[in-house]
């Protein structure tokens, strides 16, 4: 089988999702280890019985509709790779504009102390302790699957010595504690919102949901928040479309509250300093 009838029987077999041919191709490079000019270039170099019978199995997956970061087993967020599997979430470029909302606010060139609520794969924290050599992270989740995944991933970029794991409902594994910010993509889509196959099929669903309204897990984190928080310490919170005002009212009691817009102007973060 040649590189060109491997890409076009992919496409093919992909034809019902809306970016089958470009997920075909992406498979197949990962198969062969060759980039897309050597595929553009190279038409007829011939896949070997081993490649062809993996890119069929990640075909057929694919077809199911499992998300392509899944079947490769990674994902880049914010220029870092990350190990993904279906214990976390799939780290997305809108949880891009909360680190930028940190980073913004943070002291680069101090001791800082930072959790990360419902880490995942790690991607939010490890982040920040790259782009902050100071910064000490707590990265807190319930999940110890997701924690195992997080703490590969923070070795992996030689940021293990710097991030704190801990199994925990919310806060409450560091109760007591302060911090100079609480950083936090948690749960917020409603039980009733309709989601993609890929997404309601094969991501962990209790990275994704937060009761009949979105707003459950809000309205339990943002005052454990404030009694973590040290004075004048940041909360920032990923939320989603429509929540703007909601957690406007949820963050009464905080002061300098901004909402961050992503690309398209949608409210994408909240941020807010404890009084």
């Amino acid at each position: 089988m040649t590189l060109a009838a491997a890409l076009a029987h992919g496409a093919e077999r992909l034809q019902h999702l809306p970016t089958g041919r470009r997920d075909a191709e992406l498979l197949l490079r990962h198969v062969t280890g060759h980039d897309r000019a050597f595929l553009l270039t190279s038409p007829d170099a011939e896949l070997t019985p081993e490649q062809w019978i993996l890119y069929e199995q990640w075909l057929k997956r694919r077809a199911r509709h499992e998300p392509i970061q899944y079947i490769l087993g990674e994902q880049e967020f914010y220029g870092l790779a990350f190990r993904v599997t279906p214990d976390v979430l799939i780290p997305r470029p809108e949880t891009e504009h909360l680190v930028e909302a940190a980073l913004h606010r943070l002291a680069h060139d101090a001791p800082i102390r930072i959790a990360d609520v419902g880490t995942g794969s790690g991607a939010i924290a490890i982040a920040l302790a790259h782009e902050l050599p100071h910064a000490a992270i707590t990265a807190l989740d319930s999940s110890r699957p997701a924690l195992e995944i997080a703490r590969q991933n923070a070795k992996r970029h030689r940021l293990a010595d710097r991030i704190r794991f801990l199994e925990s409902d919310l806060l409450a594994a560091v109760d007591g504690e302060k911090f100079d910010a609480i950083v936090s993509n948690p749960p917020y889509i409603a039980e009733s919102e309709t989601l993609e196959e890929q997404v309601r099929d094969y991501e962990p669903r209790s990275a994704l949901y937060a009761g009949p309204s979105g707003l459950e897990v809000y309205r339990r984190l943002i005052p454990q928040a404030w009694g973590a928080s040290k004075p004048d310490g940041w909360l920032l919170l990923e939320i989603g479309h429509g929540q703007r005002d909601a957690l406007a009212v949820l963050l009464a009691d905080w002061s300098e509250v901004e909402f961050v817009n992503d690309l398209q102007g949608i409210p994408r973060v909240a941020c807010a300093r404890r009084r």
